[in-house]
């Protein structure tokens, strides 16, 4: 039994989460991880019951050293049937690279900040839709699904606050390209529930609840609150990462991803399905902590680790 009451809106009986510790939160961490490690971390965290995980990215090593070994992650990896292995390919090459060693399927990016698309791919949003175009012709030949990721859905750190309808049109030309799902990224961590609504609200008009997913960072402490409110306008789908690991490279002080292990310990607690060995995953997220030589972000992590100590 969830939450739902009288006094709640309607919560989802069930939430999956899309883990992008491995991608998304490892590449932004400046401690080398090798391959070896990784792999160990990708099979803790489908051992611990979760179905997607993105595991790697096909980008130049030059640009995001971490991710050199994305390759050799993905051929030594023991696949668990069942598990989706996704790669971010930000380009034809990518694509190619991602394909090469069967990646489960790939996702894509763009901005809803046009100074945020500058500084980050040197073109314009327009420019960066267009780029992918082939990338979804090879990608719908070969029968491979794709996920879109939006950034900076709730501020820019160079434009300041976004208005909702922009990211609706990002996020609806994505959807129209053929991605499955969009994922509605905070990139810097400065929304605020109030802003969450009323940007999934926009969105939600232009392209179907059951198609967005919601992608928070926790800089201003409000990724759990944030998560909250997107569950209660439908949303479905949240990624987060183990450990809280990441930030961005493009936003002074935007700390990592939301943690995983907070993120399941919240629905749990609202009593909404996951499917997630809950103590499984606070192991992989020690472990892959341990590996970085830091303590977890998550809150529930440390709080576990202190009442063991």
């Amino acid at each position: 039994m969830n939450m739902n009451s009288n006094f709640f809106p309607p919560l989802p009986e069930q939430v999956k989460i899309v883990e992008v510790g491995p991608r998304d939160g490892l590449q932004n961490e400046s401690t080398p991880i090798s391959a070896v490690d990784k792999i160990a971390l990708i099979e803790k965290l489908d051992a611990a019951g979760i179905d997607y995980i993105e595991s790697g990215s096909f980008v130049s090593p030059k640009w995001v050293p971490q991710m050199a070994t994305s390759t050799e992650v993905f051929e030594k990896l023991n696949r668990k049937p069942g598990v989706t292995y996704a790669a971010l390919t930000p380009n034809m090459r990518g694509f190619e690279g991602a394909m090469a060693v069967n990646a489960t399927e790939v996702a894509i990016f763009g901005a809803a900040s046009e100074s945020f698309s500058q500084k980050n791919i040197n073109c314009s949003i327009e420019e960066s839709l267009e780029r992918f175009a082939p990338i979804m012709d090879a990608a719908k030949s070969a029968n491979i699904k794709v996920r879109g990721y939006v950034s900076c859905v709730l501020g820019c750190p160079y434009e300041g606050d976004i208005a909702p309808e922009q990211v609706a049109t990002v996020a609806e030309k994505l959807y129209k390209m053929g991605c499955y799902e969009i994922s509605l990224g905070d990139t810097i961590g400065i929304g605020t529930p109030d802003k969450v609504i009323k940007m999934i609200q926009a969105v939600s008009a232009r392209v179907p609840m059951n198609k967005l997913a919601v992608h928070f960072h926790d800089t201003y402490g409000q990724a759990l609150t944030n998560i909250y409110a997107a569950l209660q306008m439908g949303i479905k789908v949240v990624d987060s990462a183990i450990a809280g690991l990441g930030g961005c490279p493009y936003a002074k002080g935007a700390s990592g991803n939301v943690a995983t292990e907070d993120v399941v310990y919240m629905l749990n607690g609202l009593g909404i399905k996951t499917g997630i060995d809950f103590q499984a995953l606070l192991k992989a997220g020690w472990f892959i902590s341990d590996k970085l030589g830091k303590p977890p972000i998550s809150k529930v992590s440390s709080a576990y680790l202190a009442n063991k100590s």
